[in-house]
């Protein structure tokens, strides 16, 4: 309480010689304390009073407070406490990973704390009496530190901010995307489509086979297409009938490795991975689209002057055409994040702001496309879906390819040398699938997947190897897109305590999310692939720790790869993973791009042999 007549504040702490039951509590009471002082609008004596009963329920410090004989004692008591205590500020509650990271450390000050003291051997009593003997002591055994990730000793008690910082979250498969995937055939396709007699139907295959089973958001695999048809052409061969010896190569390596439990290796797929790769493929969204910008642009170039009774063939550029699609990029881009940040703001009811907030996609595309429809005059090249499901060119293949030859027969030696690029298109669709679970699957998204990771890599290669006699592409997860789709259905706690951030209470799963969408002006996709490759940046630590390259010490956030790292060693280890991206990005643009699993497997081995040598083990934990 507070004394006007006291000029600073006074403590007492009283011991009964027996309990008493007392008429405010209905329990024995041994021990009191009173907290008197002035009356201050910047003290609050009610924390001291929560920091003693913190300090009561702690069997250790209880035993001292019976034990005490002095105020010396207690104080002693005191300490002790404190120093197996961490103390958190009660006005900002750090961020969850921080909390996480002090789990280790936590554990190592209660062990130290309840271990009991080592007792001395008989042998040191004996020395002191000069009754040891003239048998050479032992060496003294080397005492280790108890290492900071570990499995817990037996009775030790876990501290309660591990339970306590984990809701029962969504337990199941990864999750669906809800952005319309029918344009990620067109926006990376070209050497497959042709070489296959036309574009494959990659929409129609990704939702054929990932709709049943809710694997996560898949898409066409063409990293490896142009070196594959240049090969064939070259040599004078058939490449979609090599592309289905190539898919039962596929079938029989995923058998071979589900069969060994292959997928264990995703355990040597570190952060530093995982990163990597998954800012090389929103890179490779943002490049791409703006990629399909420039072609337009130089399909139908702005000039000053414009005959519209001009007659040259093929056909007149439109220069209006290049000038729309650029706003319909633009505009789709800008209104899709502005309904995203809409959603955390102080408009409109939280019911609505979060209603807008999670379809803020689909309503952008709708706005883009109407305001498009609404444009009669300027041309703009349209989404093409066909009417219903059949051949891309009727004339060159059928429905069944046949593994010995469409028009000529397929070499046998190629039949087994297939393997070689089964096994370069396996590794990457291994490392694509199991990274992007990985992300997934991170723990501040409390995710819990509950089939493993060997059905997803089963059902995914062996259903890609079998569609391969049908001609239609081979699928991988998709990252950006599965990361875009865990952000739209996560859901966020409504109201928290006063400096403590919103806490992830769970996500929802839903499969109806590939459905198509036809009639849409490609340049509305271009902007709902930019926003997916700029937003999927958002959530990676490497482009955070890239941005605070630019930014002066004083304005860095308070996260453990900050706090506990210096801060050119931090920068050092981002320019290693930059370094790395730039290698991987040379060897995906250049015709060497059959070897670019091979260069990212080697981020494996960099992270685990190289890296060491370089930083210490808790600033790796860090970072």
């Amino acid at each position: 309480g507070c004394a006007a007549f006291l000029e600073q504040p006074t403590l007492a702490f009283v011991r009964l010689k027996a309990a008493v039951t007392l008429d405010a509590v209905p329990l024995p009471v041994r021990f009191l304390l009173v907290v008197l002082g002035p009356d201050s609008p910047h003290i609050s004596y009610h924390e001291i009073g929560r920091a003693v009963a913190t300090m009561m329920s702690e069997r250790v410090f209880r035993r001292d407070a019976y034990l005490a004989e002095s105020r010396q004692d207690l104080l002693r008591g005191v300490e002790d406490f404190l120093e197996a205590s961490i103390v958190l500020p009660p006005t900002e509650t750090p961020s969850e990973q921080l909390l996480r990271s002090l789990v280790p450390l936590q554990r190592q000050l209660l062990r130290r704390r309840y271990q009991p003291p080592e007792k001395p051997p008989p042998e040191a009593f004996l020395k002191d009496l000069g009754m040891a003997g003239t048998t050479p002591d032992p060496p003294p055994k080397k005492k280790y530190p108890i290492p900071m990730a570990g499995g817990t000793p037996p009775c030790m008690p876990c501290p309660p901010m591990a339970t306590c910082l984990c809701p029962q979250g969504w337990r199941g498969r990864s999750p669906r995307m809800t952005t319309p995937c029918a344009g990620r055939g067109d926006l990376s396709g070209g050497w497959c489509g042709t070489s296959a007699g036309g574009t494959p139907n990659i929409s129609v295959t990704s939702r054929m086979l990932s709709a049943p089973s809710a694997w996560p958001p898949s898409g066409g695999l063409t990293g490896l297409c142009p070196p594959g048809p240049q090969f064939c052409s070259d040599n004078d061969m058939e490449y979609i009938v090599g592309r289905v010896w190539i898919g039962f190569w596929l079938v029989l390596l995923v058998l071979v490795v589900v069969a060994c439990e292959g997928s264990f290796l995703v355990r040597y797929l570190s952060r530093y991975t995982q990163e990597i790769f998954s800012f090389l493929i929103s890179l490779i969204f943002i490049f791409e689209t703006f990629s399909k910008l420039v072609t337009i642009f130089r399909d139908h170039p702005l000039m000053r002057h414009y005959n519209v009774k001009d007659k040259v063939e093929p056909k007149v550029p439109e220069p209006n055409t290049a000038l729309l699609s650029l706003v319909l990029m633009a505009g789709t881009f800008f209104l899709a994040f502005f309904l995203r940040k809409f959603k955390n703001s102080a408009f409109l009811p939280g019911r609505a702001r979060r209603l807008i907030g999670d379809f803020g996609v689909p309503i952008s595309i709708f706005i883009m496309a109407l305001a498009d429809f609404f444009i009669q005059d300027t041309y703009t090249q349209k989404l093409n879906v066909p009417r219903g499901l059949e051949v891309t060119n009727a004339s060159a293949r059928g429905w069944f390819i046949n593994p010995m030859g469409n028009h000529k027969p397929f070499p046998i030696w190629m039949m087994f040398a297939s393997v070689v690029p089964a096994l370069l298109v396996f590794i990457l669709i291994f490392l694509e699938t199991q990274i992007t679970t990985l992300i997934v699957s991170k723990p501040e998204r409390k995710l819990v997947k509950g089939s493993g990771f060997h059905l997803d890599l089963l059902l995914i290669v062996a259903m890609g190897g079998l569609a391969a006699l049908f001609g239609m592409p081979w699928l991988s997860a998709t990252t950006v897109r599965t990361i875009t789709h865990a952000n739209a259905l996560t859901v966020m706690s409504k109201s928290s305590s006063a400096g403590d951030k919103p806490q992830i209470l769970e996500v929802k799963e839903q499969r109806i999310s590939g459905l198509l969408v036809a009639y849409i002006p490609l340049a509305v996709l271009f902007g709902i692939f930019l926003y997916m490759g700029v937003t999927s940046l958002f959530g990676i630590q490497l482009f955070d720790r890239i941005l605070l390259l630019l930014m002066p010490p004083k304005y860095h956030p308070s996260e453990p790869y900050v706090t506990r790292v210096k801060t050119w060693r931090m920068h050092l280890f981002t320019l290693t993973q930059i370094v790395v991206l730039v290698l991987l990005w040379v060897v995906k643009s250049s015709p060497a791009s059959l070897a670019l699993p091979f260069v990212l497997i080697l981020t494996v081995p960099l992270r685990r042999f190289l890296l060491p040598r370089i930083f210490r083990d808790i600033e790796l934990k860090c970072v």
